[in-house]
């Protein structure tokens, strides 16, 4: 799918976003080392500006010195996050608003801060963490589209988009991947999301693959801190229905010899070649179990039973951007 040095990444990534203790605490060597392992396993490391507020990407540049493979690195920008720097306002449906700026001269600053913090020469794959509402997407994309004429930008991506916006960024610049959220949990990408991703030739990445946790059949209860209470399916009522589906995965993941999120994770690699999850671990031992799945093939009557299990909307619970 993407390829450094003719060396082709695995197709599940990374997702270093939980060594931000969104998820609880994270310790930086530790979180190192993790990212250290995940390179050399050829796995894409995905990152962005605003997580940590530039630290995240800091412990990827400490990595990239250690790690002993040429890495594939994907960073976003475009979440306001600087004391003092302007946006626009953007409801995301987590309980908390989050500023954007797509403005060309926000984003060429955002680029060369990402080169500077990851200590790279090139940034392999670039996003646009979100659309600023009040800025044209042409002028955002068009500013990324700069950055891969002058050499800091291998190729570029959109997240958290409409298929609209797909096709219209697309019109601008080749868009090598989409980033959206994906996953038995959530499967909505499905109606028009991924068709468009297919239809231009690009990969989708999905973040949250796993459910933010809840596939994994460990998240029973939430502390009171945990971002994930904003999340409406793990709510209430939602999350007490939802909990007795995911019952239902956890028993066929039994019957394959596998954990939940083995199945989830190889459930979205049969998806299709161009469709690369993103789970994200504080621990080796995990990501290892992670990329195990990329050896379970998934028999179309196991496709099926799935598909029943978790149709489009089976979760309940609103979705959010």
């Amino acid at each position: 799918m993407f390829d450094k040095n003719g060396q082709r990444i695995k197709q599940i990534g990374y997702g270093a976003m939980v060594l931000e203790g969104y998820y609880g605490q994270s310790d930086d060597n530790a979180a190192v080392e993790t990212l250290t392992h995940a390179i050399n396993q050829q796995m894409m490391i995905d990152t962005a500006d605003a997580y940590g507020a530039g630290h995240n990407e800091e412990l990827v540049c400490q990595a990239i010195k250690q790690a002993s493979v040429a890495p594939f690195i994907a960073t976003k920008f475009g979440i306001v996050y600087e004391e003092g720097e302007k946006g626009s306002q953007l409801d995301t449906g987590w309980g908390f608003p989050l500023t954007i700026n797509g403005s060309k001269a926000y984003v060429q600053r955002a680029i060369d801060s990402c080169l500077r913090r990851l200590g790279v020469e090139q940034i392999d794959l670039l996003y646009a963490h979100y659309l600023d509402p009040n800025v044209a997407l042409e002028e955002t994309i068009s500013a990324m589209a700069e950055a891969v004429a002058a050499g800091k930008v291998a190729a570029i991506g959109v997240s958290n988009v409409t298929a609209e916006e797909i096709e219209r960024a697309n019109n601008v610049h080749p868009i090598a991947s989409v980033q959206y959220e994906y996953s038995l949990f959530r499967r909505e990408a499905e109606r028009e999301i991924l068709p468009t991703v297919n239809r231009i030739g690009a990969a989708l990445v999905a973040w949250s693959p796993l459910g933010a946790g809840f596939l994994t059949g460990n998240v029973n209860a939430l502390e009171k801190d945990d971002f994930r209470n904003n999340n409406p399916k793990m709510q209430g009522d939602n999350f007490t229905s939802n909990l007795q589906r995911l019952e239902k995965i956890k028993s066929v993941a039994f019957d394959l010899g596998v954990s939940p999120a083995q199945l989830a994770l190889a459930w979205l690699v049969a998806q299709g070649d161009n469709v690369l999850p993103i789970p994200g671990s504080r621990k080796i031992t995990r990501i290892d179990e992670n990329l195990q799945a990329l050896n379970i093939k998934l028999s179309p009557d196991i496709l099926t039973q799935l598909d029943n299990i978790a149709p489009i909307g089976a979760f309940k619970g609103a979705t959010l951007v």
